[in-house]
């Protein structure tokens, strides 16, 4: 038996024993939760997989004219996908069965532009059948994503193409199992290939592809499928890329305002609070900064702290956290995006190890008719089917745990009893220390779960107070967590003023450093506020937790002199101002040469003073969409700026792939001025792009 009719049988029983006791349960308020939608919100984390044309063409929108030959996996393996998934604690994958290119993963008879004309598998392949049969054997639910855009088909804004993309639909809905959720993205119309055309389309996106048809098919066909999209119907994106709701995050929408492209976006990220339909949202995040994969992006897989924070901010906001992994051209997880994964499962498991609310007193300031049957051990039952009430006419109220000896806490998580609706306006949390009751955090909405982190407190009581809410209070479920501190090695850096910074997540943690060499542990110096450092000294700096004395893995950094008294002397083209920027010791800030340079640009500093040069540093742009990196390259040194001296020149080897710190050492020779040129530059022309550079000296 599956979890919702478990959950209605539940509901049923409750009912049922409410009425013998001549208690009925509170009245629904507002609009409520489908079954589709019930199941929807007990997934609560799952994987988005970009994997597509895209993938092999090393762009994040494909224009349409790609070749299927293009397509061509050497180690595609959909078991590792789901293997990789369900490691991570996700419940379900969702694949882009067809991107704003057109082409399809599957062996569609609507187009050619599919895997049927590639060479993987030699024209045999399914991958939508690979896929989900590995998540059905993995125990992962399954759902695909199908852009309405198509770049590539010739039809594209007329009927005919309206036809082909709901026999894709069709396709998709009747031959892969059961799906859980059908994806629709809001990118419509604009430029493509459109069979050879090569020109722009514009199309109605509220009225041509016929989305009455398209969500009627889906009731048909997967009548357990939620839809999603900017309006649903079941599903609301949260007007965000980046991985977060807001604190105030309300289930419901006025729907019928909505409409794909909707420019009130941000009112997604909050919901409505007199929002006429159940629209709860999906939070969807790409693991990397693009969603498919680039391998210029091996370096920028988002740390773990990044990742706890999106956990916090979106399953923790009422939200599904829809994290994408972008296979690469092997056709797997990278490596280092599942090493993240894993990093971020362990720790959530430490988060969430022991729920110290279970079997504690709990009392409540109101019970519903006085009945055990809402009761408010209920709410701590570890039963989600079970919650504490209160009567009609109390919608302000308190419930209160009371644990045998005063306990560490720094996690609160609260479920409201959603197939009644969302009802929760405003409360507070206080804890009881030493017999002085502190507010620990005030807040508004609850929803399907709410996950508040503060700083520690040994509490003997916790209390959270409701102060208004649109009908009586029904609340499934409190847990209560002492989470470990987040152990993590330190980050260093140094400001152009030559100030050094080291810095943890966790302010719980203590940090110690050396500058000696040696590796640094809890009798090190302590880190307190940032030094000044202009020599070349090796920083190197360990987080310990006070809490049991274990410390993390040692951060190691080289820093050479400060460019306190670096100055920018001029550049072959562009706005000197700036130039500063290459010099700002911020490695995501960046500086471009004039566009279309027609000559190889370069760029002369001032070192403020003579030093004995040993090699030079160059960091190309971080930026997510870069341009202009320089690739081969010319490195002179001057005492005088006027006579140079040209101590090496070369390539920065795959510098493109791998858009780390370039290092280049050669025989020490004295100077004052440094010069880099670009030789050559990846792109069409001589316009460069340089993030920091630096020197190293003997």
């Amino acid at each position: 038996m599956n979890k919702i009719a478990l959950r209605i049988l539940s509901i049923g029983a409750l009912v049922f024993a409410a009425s013998c006791s001549n208690v009925e349960p509170p009245k629904p308020v507002g609009p409520l939760p489908s079954e589709r939608q019930l199941a929807w919100h007990d997934m609560e984390y799952y994987a988005f997989i970009h994997f597509n044309m895209n993938t092999f063409t090393d762009m994040e929108w494909g224009l349409g004219g790609e070749s299927p030959e293009q397509f061509n996996p050497t180690e595609l393996d959909t078991q590792q996908w789901a293997r990789v998934a369900k490691e991570a604690g996700m419940k379900g994958i969702i694949i882009t069965a067809k991107h704003h290119d057109g082409f399809c993963l599957w062996p569609t008879k609507t187009t050619e532009h599919s895997v049927k004309n590639s060479p993987w598998k030699n024209g045999q392949g399914d991958l939508i059948k690979d896929l989900s049969e590995s998540c059905k054997e993995i125990g992962l639910k399954f759902g695909v994503y199908l852009s309405p855009w198509d770049r590539n088909h010739k039809d594209y804004g007329t009927p005919e193409y309206v036809a082909d993309y709901h026999e894709q639909l069709r396709e998709l809905l009747t031959n892969y199992g059961e799906l859980f959720e059908v994806w629709f993205d809001g990118a419509n119309g604009g430029s493509g290939y459109y069979g050879g055309a090569n020109e722009t389309r514009k199309i109605d996106n509220k009225t041509y592809y016929q989305w009455d048809k398209v969500t009627a098919m889906v009731r048909e066909l997967q009548p357990n499928a939620v839809i999603f999209s900017d309006a649903g119907p079941d599903v609301r994106w949260v007007g965000n890329e980046e991985g977060w709701a807001n604190e105030t995050n309300w289930s419901i929408m006025r729907r019928d305002e909505i409409y794909p492209g909707w420019p009130r976006y941000v009112e997604l990220r909050s919901g409505h609070e007199d929002g006429t339909h159940w629209l709860p949202a999906e939070i969807d995040v790409s693991i990397r900064p693009g969603w498919y994969y680039h391998a210029s992006e091996d370096h920028q897989v988002k740390s773990l702290p990044h990742l706890l924070d999106i956990y916090y901010h979106s399953v923790g906001r009422n939200g599904n956290l829809l994290l994408n992994l972008p296979v690469d051209n092997r056709g797997l997880v990278h490596e280092k995006d599942v090493a993240q994964l894993q990093a971020l499962r362990q720790q959530l498991d430490k988060d969430f190890a022991v729920d110290l609310a279970k079997g504690v007193l709990a009392t409540a300031s109101d019970v519903r008719g006085e009945s055990s049957s809402f009761g408010a051990d209920q709410a701590n039952d570890g039963n989600p089917n079970t919650y504490w009430a209160t009567n009609d006419s109390i919608t302000q109220a308190s419930l209160t745990l009371e644990f045998e000896q005063p306990t560490e806490v720094n996690r609160i998580l609260l479920q409201e009893y959603i197939p009644l609706g969302q009802r929760v306006m405003k409360y507070t949390i206080a804890a009881e220390i030493d017999g002085r009751w502190k507010e620990i955090t005030e807040q508004t909405t609850i929803g399907y779960k709410r996950i508040l982190k503060f700083d520690t407190v040994e509490a003997s009581k916790i209390k959270i107070d409701f102060l208004q809410a649109k009908g009586p209070l029904a609340i499934s479920n409190l847990e209560v967590y002492r989470a470990p501190n987040l152990l993590v090695p330190p980050k260093i850096s140094r400001s152009r003023d030559g100030l050094v910074n080291i810095e943890v997540p966790d302010k719980n943690t203590a940090i110690y450093y050396t500058l000696d060499g040696s590796n640094p542990t809890s009798s090190s110096t302590l880190y307190e506020q940032a030094f000044e450092l202009s020599s070349p000294t090796v920083v190197k700096a360990v987080a310990v937790d006070p809490d049991n004395d274990q410390s993390s893995a040692t951060a190691t950094k080289r820093l050479d002199i400060s460019k306190k008294h670096w100055k920018v002397l001029r550049v072959s083209s562009g706005n000197i101002e700036e130039t500063q920027k290459v010099i700002d010791a911020r490695p995501n800030t960046f500086w471009a040469t004039e566009k279309e340079a027609s000559t190889p640009q370069s760029i002369v500093i001032d070192l403020g003073q003579e030093y004995n040069l040993a090699g030079f540093t160059y960091l190309p742009m971080q930026a997510r969409y870069p341009f202009g990196i320089i690739t081969h390259y010319e490195f002179a040194v001057s005492s005088d700026a006027r006579n140079w001296n040209k101590v090496t020149e070369g390539e920065f080897g795959n510098v493109v792939n791998n858009r780390i710190e370039q290092s280049i050492e050669f025989n020490p020779v004295k100077g004052r001025y440094i010069q880099l040129k670009g030789t050559k530059v990846h792109g069409e022309d001589f316009t460069a792009t340089l993030g920091e550079i630096g020197v190293i000296t003997k």
